[in-house]
């Protein structure tokens, strides 16, 4: 008598940590090589840089916009975490003012690549603008706020002036150091009576 053969045991699917690490390799690789290489580089190389397969790196990004997207989502996220320790240090004119050193050197560096991760919708692109400038206006307001409260900075300055004027620097200037000098002037007026800047906390672009 013949017996069938015993079932297939069913594929094991990956753990969710495993796809959560393929996840953050991919990105800190395509952080490091839009950096260096602008977003055109190609993908294959970024799936090298990350150690995983071509087949993961389009499984979870199936277009080389939603990469870039992603990456620039990452970077706000960023922003935004680090606005939220700021809150916790002693120095509120610090804490401000070494935000928006990081934002300062996020618009002029970083501009490009949020343009390129949007280039085929006006309305993809509209959608995830406001989302990230949200996200950012509130870490920038309870900065701004927080800042005032201690006498720090002018109490007529609004958060969309603040930030329209720091995104102003970012991109006159002719590099991140030299967005950042300017920055560095801006302060001056945002502070009033204040004619210098606290120095930015290390590591913090």
């Amino acid at each position: 008598m013949t017996h069938p053969d015993p079932p297939m045991a069913p594929r094991p699917r990956p753990r969710r940590a495993d796809a959560a690490r393929s996840v953050q390799s991919l990105l800190a690789a395509a952080k490091a090589l839009f950096d260096a290489h602008g977003p055109d580089i190609a993908l294959d190389e970024v799936a090298r840089r990350a150690g995983v397969g071509n087949a993961t790196l389009y499984r979870h990004f199936p277009t080389r916009q939603d990469l870039i997207v992603a990456v620039y989502a990452d970077e706000v996220t960023f922003l935004c975490e680090q606005g939220a320790d700021l809150l916790e240090s002693e120095s509120a004119a610090e804490a401000l003012f070494t935000w928006l050193d990081s934002f300062v050197v996020h618009v002029a560096t970083k501009r490009a690549l949020a343009l390129a991760g949007t280039a085929d919708s006006a309305q993809r692109r509209t959608t995830l603008f406001d989302h990230w400038h949200t996200s950012m206006r509130s870490t920038a307001q309870k900065l701004l706020a927080r800042a005032q409260r201690d006498g720090a900075v002018d109490t007529d300055l609004t958060v969309d002036d603040m930030l329209a004027l720091t995104n102003a620097a970012a991109l006159a200037g002719s590099s991140a150091d030299h967005a950042r000098q300017l920055l560095r002037v801006q302060w001056r007026g945002f502070a009033g009576a204040q004619t210098g800047a606290p120095s930015p906390a290390p590591g913090s672009t």
